[in-house]
């Protein structure tokens, strides 16, 4: 992670304590993203009991970086709606970027609580994809979101749960690629190999993604059709490494087929990127401080 930051406001801290600083976007992005921010307000100002307004704004917020106030946002939507499950599952969200894995976790049980024998709803893209096609769902969110709090925390028995209760929940391949992934890793982690390699047997070259070509893509490597060498120029940039969710699940590869040092190595590297809130960097952190045992 880049150190040259001296005015950028602290959001939080890493697995290893160092400052997580705001993570300034390119004046492209941050144009985009600051204008519909200012729609999410001027709606908020308008009715603040509308927990629509309340979500957006939370949501805008923390596209631009600005996550603990996103979550600021989302506890007073709990204290207006603490009935509504969305509410938890976005604070949830926000709570695994800053490394708050406790409360997370209890974020995300009790939005998984809330849904329970309610009707799925799906849940419309801040960012939208290039065919403007949602991919996930409010219940899929919460699962996948839970899932990945466990799996942070190195509890694979319930992260495998939620991710299986995730791949339920829709019939995407979207979702059942996201959702495999993970499941991949963990299977393999728990050496469950026999049940790894049945999973990715479903994986097919000409499956409709719409959105989580990186994760398609990955599983592809995990079955054999693409190179673990020709993944990693994938996840570089003029030499440079760029994708932390290929270089992570990469890194996970070399872990369970006990290549300590290239993982350990892939890792460090990972965490030297700019962006720290991706899941990629963030798994990256704690499968680092559970190898340095730190």
């Amino acid at each position: 992670m880049s150190k040259n930051i001296f005015f950028a406001e602290i959001e939080g801290f890493s697995l290893f304590g160092e400052p997580l600083f705001q993570i300034p976007l390119v004046s492209e992005m941050y144009n985009k993203q600051k204008k519909e921010y200012d729609k999410a307000y001027e709606n908020y100002k308008k009715n603040k009991n509308n927990a629509d307004n309340i979500i957006w704004l939370g949501r805008r917020t923390a596209y631009l970086g600005n996550f603990r106030d996103a979550i600021a946002i989302f506890t007073e939507g709990i204290e207006k709606f603490p009935s509504d499950p969305r509410m938890y599952r976005h604070r949830g969200h926000r709570f695994i970027t800053l490394r708050l894995f406790k409360l997370a976790t209890e974020d995300l049980l009790k939005a998984a609580e809330l849904i329970e024998g309610q009707q799925d709803e799906i849940e419309p893209d801040g960012i939208p994809n290039a065919r403007g096609i949602p991919v996930s769902s409010l219940h899929s969110n919460i699962w996948y979101h839970l899932g990945l709090v466990y799996y942070l925390q190195a509890k694979y028995e319930e992260s495998l749960d939620a991710f299986i209760k995730c791949l339920d929940t829709l019939s995407l391949e979207d979702n059942f690629v996201a959702c495999a992934h993970w499941i991949y890793m963990i299977l393999q982690l728990l050496d469950r190999k026999e049940e790894a390699e049945k999973l990715i047997e479903k994986v097919k070259v000409n499956m409709d993604i719409i959105e989580n070509h990186y994760y398609h893509e990955i599983l592809l490597m995990y079955k054999g059709n693409y190179d673990i060498n020709v993944m990693m120029d994938k996840a570089r940039v003029m030499g440079e490494l760029a994708n932390a969710a290929i270089a992570y699940s990469v890194a996970n590869w070399y872990f369970y087929n006990n290549n300590i040092d290239k993982a350990k190595a892939l890792l460090e590297e990972i965490i030297e990127l700019e962006n720290w809130a991706t899941f990629g960097y963030i798994a990256a952190e704690a499968d680092l401080k559970k190898i340095i045992g730190k």
